[in-house]
């Protein structure tokens, strides 16, 4: 692979809802490229993107993946995201890497929720934008449409570059506005013609429409185009590539990814219109003081590199895909990692296409490359030349949001489990993997039950260990509600020395989640030699209450009285005695049983908020508050919900809002379940 001037490179990711045709369409670039000699297939698992087994066996992109293209002298390094709201992760690694978003939606779907979210990811980042109407050949597409709901939700800015040429239902081409070209398409062959009868009308505003924008980005410019002077090529070139830049124009182009229609106009225009590397700043911070500089994106300064993903292979080990934005990073050299404070050894160097590995000696300041088998550095660090004193802006990923529990499918693979969830939680770092001491699980927690899932498979897939992923047990708690007093007697004889404990213990309800022990013995009835023993005896019997067998909270146990034998008790004895009368007590002080609630926050459309508000209510869930919100377009709810309620809930309100809902939920207290939920909880208990 040739090596790049900055000016000649474009990081583009690849963005858009899940089924809208990404992967083809980069397929379709690396076909007229050159790349590769035929175009693969989705269905049949033959593209260049998809290639992970889990994205063969789905058919669908769960992995942002490299795609180099040469083009006409620019090299176009294409990052392909996935669609899916599950793997939001790898979308934001492929966005930190880009300096501009190409955004992909169907021409016969329009926007979708995940068009939208691409777009306030390319915002957020603040990279420029390029629109690509997909799928345009299909017979129930509607272009117009489309640009209409594009305006309405992403603004003025929308400008469309090409119009389609259709003969009834059927695709034929389309018409270059910018250059007032028309091309047709013939099987494979792609013809020039001239502008056909009837469209010169349809498309004339639209053209007015672009060399309004253009005249916008210039005084001159708008001078000309008040004088009703025509601007030249090179003049209409380079305004649009400012405005594209500074976000007041976002091309849209349409054509079919698979059938390869409209894609080399795509491509022409990527290399025209979208910026160069060191056109768009880059902000890093100081690593000793935290003060933010502007990165200088030079080959000649010292290098300076983001690891923005890593990619866990079993049999290759792990590779760092990383992105340069200053100097050269070169094969064979050391670099210094500031987020760790460590050296990393740079072995050999490649560039991926898929799964392909280029081999190269040197990755320049615009470019992007692999490394392999880095010890710590892990996705967002910063990999660069140990004066540089600067970390590059890593990456913030979504909390998990969901939480299964892990069970090993074969006896003694637990360990194996957890080794093999650590190395894939180096490649996907938006999966947490926590242990619950009070309810003696593993959990993992993820974006989503296909994401849960797809990380179980690539368990058996990659390391040969299966795990099982159940529902978590839910923390219930008991207490009790009255005070009482209770007698526990430990009398045992047999030949030879006997076991004698007696006690009194008074129990009641206090705001303590710890067991508060108290003695208030006189006379020495129960010596005192002995009080850490009942003590041992009323904590370890904390542990399970009578009820389902949960731990006690809120206990206050005060040891009034008892008696003892000088030859046959001892502390296992009192110890013993301690736990009758917790048993005793307990069940005679009016036990209940506590369920945690937590706080939730969803984030919803004003248009869906009822819809969420009933479906909180379903759940037991009581409404603390509702309104605006700080978030763009999103209206917010609180409640209270009890945390049995919410398992799962990740899915049900990416069903009700269909994915433009998000939600923060923190565990808050632990309260008294209603009857008819005590109830259940106890007769599962029973049956477990």
């Amino acid at each position: 692979m040739n090596n790049y001037k900055m000016e000649d490179i474009r990081n583009i990711a690849v963005m858009g809802h899940g089924k809208c045709g990404k992967t083809m369409m980069v397929e379709a670039m690396l076909f007229n490229s050159g790349a590769i000699d035929r175009m693969g297939s989705v269905a049949d698992g033959t593209t260049v993107c998809d290639y992970d087994p889990e994205e063969v066996k789905r058919q669908l992109s769960i992995m942002t993946s490299l795609a180099p293209v040469e083009w006409k002298g620019t090299k176009l390094n294409m990052i392909d995201t996935p669609g899916y709201f599950d793997f939001v992760g790898e979308v934001k690694e492929g966005i930190r890497a880009a300096d501009s978003a190409l955004i992909a939606l169907s021409g016969r779907s329009g926007v979708s929720v995940g068009t939208e979210q691409a777009f306030k990811f390319a915002r957020t980042k603040g990279v420029p934008i390029i629109f690509f109407v997909n799928k345009i050949d299909d017979t129930r597409a509607d272009y117009q449409k489309t640009l209409e709901e594009m305006k309405q939700k992403f603004g003025k800015s929308i400008t469309p570059f090409v119009y389609p040429i259709r003969e009834g239902e059927e695709f034929k081409g389309f018409v270059d506005i910018v250059d007032m070209t028309a091309r047709r398409y013939e099987g494979k062959d792609r013809v020039d013609i001239p502008v056909p009868d009837g469209m010169a009308d349809i498309v004339a505003p639209l053209r007015d429409m672009i060399m309004e924008a253009v005249a916008e980005t210039d005084d001159a410019l708008m001078n000309k185009y008040f004088n009703g002077e025509e601007f030249t090529f090179d003049e209409i070139k380079k305004a649009i590539r400012k405005g594209v830049k500074d976000g007041s124009i976002y091309p849209v182009y349409c054509g079919s990814g698979q059938s390869n229609i409209g894609i080399r106009s795509l491509m022409d225009g990527m290399a025209k219109y979208l910026p160069a590397p060191s056109e768009i700043a880059e902000i890093a911070h100081v690593a000793s003081s935290g003060e933010p500089i502007e990165v200088v994106q030079e080959v000649s300064d010292s290098a300076a590199a983001i690891v923005f993903k890593t990619i866990a292979d079993p049999y290759v080990g792990k590779m760092s895909a990383f992105r340069v934005y200053s100097g050269e990073v070169c094969a064979d050299t050391t670099l210094y990692n500031p987020n760790k404070g460590i050296s990393e050894r740079i072995g050999k160097l490649y560039m991926l296409r898929g799964k392909k590995q280029i081999e190269v000696k040197k990755v320049s300041a615009g470019d992007i490359g692999v490394v392999a088998k880095l010890d710590k550095t892990r996705t967002g660090d910063t990999l660069c030349a140990e004066n540089k004193n600067m970390i590059l802006t890593g990456i913030e990923f979504p909390a998990p949001v969901l939480s299964m529990a892990v069970e090993a499918v074969a006896k003694g693979d637990e360990e194996k489990i957890i080794s093999g969830l650590n190395r894939l939680n180096e490649e996907d770092p938006t999966f947490t993997i926590t242990n619950n001491a009070e309810t003696k699980q593993t959990l993992i927690n993820g974006q989503g039950e296909q994401h849960l899932d797809i990380i179980s498979s690539k368990l058996k897939t990659k390391y040969g260990v299966s795990m099982k992923l159940t529902d978590p047990i839910v923390p219930y708690r008991e207490t009790i509600r009255s005070k009482v007093k209770a007698e526990g007697k430990h009398k045992k004889q047999s030949g030879g020395h006997g076991q004698y404990g007696h006690v009194f213990i008074e129990f009641e309800p206090c705001v303590s989640e710890e067991m508060i022990f108290e003695e208030k013995v006189f006379g020495g009835s129960v010596p005192k030699n002995y009080f850490p023993a009942v003590e041992k005896g009323l904590r370890d019997s904390c542990a399970t209450g009578v009820l389902a067998g949960y731990p006690v909270v809120n206990l206050k146990a005060t040891l009034v009285d008892g008696s003892y034998h000088p030859v046959d008790s001892s502390e296992m004895a009192f110890k013993t005695a301690a736990s009758i009368a917790f048993k005793d007590g307990i069940a005679k002080a009016n036990p209940v049983l506590l369920e945690p609630v937590g706080h939730l926050k969803v984030y919803v459309p004003e248009s869906i908020m009822g819809d969420v508000i009933g479906d909180i209510n379903k759940r037991r869930g009581q409404i603390m508050g509702m309104g605006e919100s700080d978030r763009e377009g999103l209206n917010l709810v609180e409640a209270e919900v009890p945390v049995a309620e919410m398992n799962k809930y990740a899915t049900d309100l990416r069903s009700i809002s269909q994915g433009r809902g998000v939600f923060e939920f923190e565990f808050e207290r632990y309260q008294e379940a209603p009857q008819n939920v005590a109830a259940k909880v106890i007769e599962a208990r029973k049956n477990s």
